[in-house]
């Protein structure tokens, strides 16, 4: 709460420091041209008044409250000594939250380790009022001698529009390198935890493995003492769903961005586009409800109807699977699942036509094209890049997709390309072995990284591979 307390007080700071810079530069162009505009003045103090109070607010937030733990902990009274690690963990903890209002049972605390409870909590609450006094008076100073600083520099030809862009240019920066270091930190984790896997189990098993089975059994005697780790049965499972989902919604999707784009009146696309657009906005939750719910029996009805009527015929047997067909198969989680992408590849794909130049198009008619011509002959071809970059963000949600196959697809690894058995994909296991009270240190759980890692590999990949293809067709058609 005092966080924010205090970037709103900096903000309105900064926005008189804003109003000041500005009315002195304002009274200096009286008497000698500005070398930039007032607002620029304005800005530079803003900048200088709130930036350096905010990033310490901000640093404060982030590791306040490490500071003050490591401060508590740095003399522990003689009685929480005596205490194991994980005691004293629980100790200070508690004491913190003493400190913060809470009544520990005295049960649990007795005697000396009482009293140490009650110092210690003591302690932590100097220590945390300490430090918020000091923030906030740094704060203030840093705020007051930011403004005073910038507001004295303030002249006809001082370069504001310069500094102030050189501010913007810094964070433009810092945000590039967060995003970065985000992302080589997300690899390294990968990395690490997968290689201590595959310090467990082989590489080549996992990668080519045909059983999946990460169940670490509790006695070295018990059957499957060492587990199954062959990640095939969930890729076979992620591509199977993700093939259906695209047969869906790649035609579908495609051919409505085009109905809209070159055929509809523009009544029909002010009313159907923003409908295909709150579509997009749908929680997956709720495609996971309606497959399981409403397709899935359909599906179900449906298949068991045809297996009624080809039992005691010469597709007996045929018959027999199909009357035996349950709700969760890979075919209802990939149709709903391509019912959710078509509003991603329709509404991507229709800006991206629509983003071709009209001079096309009218060099096209004007030839004697017609319209469905202009539309596969020019268009088309025009637009390719962007349309594969939306099929690729298509395909990114759908290999990414977890509670629609969990709901409509089933838990059970197969290495099938049968549509009407139940599949899981990579997704649904990464979040299966993350949840509940697991060793994080066993196989079975590091498994997960193992997952994420080749996932993460194989989607880079295809990129690649997408994004060549898209290069030479671009040199091709220039």
């Amino acid at each position: 709460m005092l966080t924010w307390v205090a970037l709103a007080a900096l903000i309105l700071f900064s926005g008189a420091t804003y109003l000041a810079g500005r009315r002195k530069a304002a009274a200096m162009a009286v008497d000698a041209p500005l070398h930039s505009l007032p607002g620029y003045y304005g800005a530079y103090a803003a900048l200088w008044a709130g930036a350096p109070a905010a990033l310490l607010v901000l640093l404060a937030a982030l590791f306040g409250g490490r500071l003050e733990a490591a401060i508590v902990r740095a003399e522990p009274p003689a009685a929480v000594q005596a205490l194991d690690p994980q005691q004293q963990t629980v100790f200070f903890n508690d004491a913190r939250a003493v400190s913060l209002g809470a009544r520990p049972s005295d049960t649990i605390y007795d005697g000396d380790l009482k009293a140490a409870l009650d110092a210690t909590a003591a302690k932590a609450s100097r220590v945390h009022s300490g430090l918020r006094v000091g923030v906030i008076a740094l704060c203030a100073v840093l705020a007051f001698s930011g403004f005073a600083l910038a507001y004295r520099r303030l002249a006809p030809r001082f370069r504001a529009r310069n500094r102030v862009e050189g501010w913007i240019d810094g964070v433009f920066l810092t945000c590039s390198v967060v995003a970065v270091l985000t992302t080589a930190g997300i690899v390294a984790s990968l990395v690490w935890e997968s290689w201590r896997f595959f310090q467990s189990v082989p590489p080549l098993q996992f990668l080519f493995g045909l059983d999946w089975d990460p169940q670490i059994a509790i006695r070295a005697d018990q059957v499957g003492a060492k587990g199954a780790f062959g990640a095939v049965p969930l890729f076979v499972g992620t591509f199977l769903v993700m093939f259906i989902a695209m047969l869906v919604a790649a035609p579908v999707g495609l051919f409505s961005a085009i109905y809209l784009s070159e055929y509809a009146s523009s009544l029909t696309r002010s009313v159907v586009k923003p409908l295909l657009e709150v579509l997009a906005g749908v929680p997956t939750v709720v495609y996971g409800f309606f497959a399981a719910l409403t397709v899935g029996p359909l599906f179900r009805s449906f298949f068991n109807s045809i297996g009624g009527l080809l039992i005691g015929g010469p597709l007996d047997g045929f018959g027999q699977y199909l009357s035996q067909v349950q709700n969760q198969m890979a075919l209802v989680a990939g149709a709903v699942m391509g019912i959710m992408l078509i509003p991603f590849v329709s509404s991507l794909s229709d800006d991206i036509i629509n983003a071709v130049p009209q001079s096309l198009r009218d060099g096209s008619l004007a030839m004697g094209a017609t319209r469905s011509e202009t539309v596969k002959r020019v268009i088309l071809p025009a637009a390719l890049p962007g349309i594969a970059g939306a099929m690729l963000l298509a395909v990114s949600r759908a290999v990414g997709e977890t509670m629609i196959v969990t709901m409509a697809a089933g838990l059970q690894a197969k290495t099938t390309l049968n549509p009407l058995d139940t599949v899981t994909t990579v997704t649904v296991q990464i979040v299966t072995l993350l949840t509940g009270d697991q060793e994080f240190d066993s196989p079975k759980t590091l498994s997960a990284f193992g997952l994420g890692l080749t996932l993460f590999v194989v989607t880079l990949l295809l990129n690649i591979v997408a994004l060549r293809i898209v290069q030479k067709y671009r040199e091709q058609y220039d």
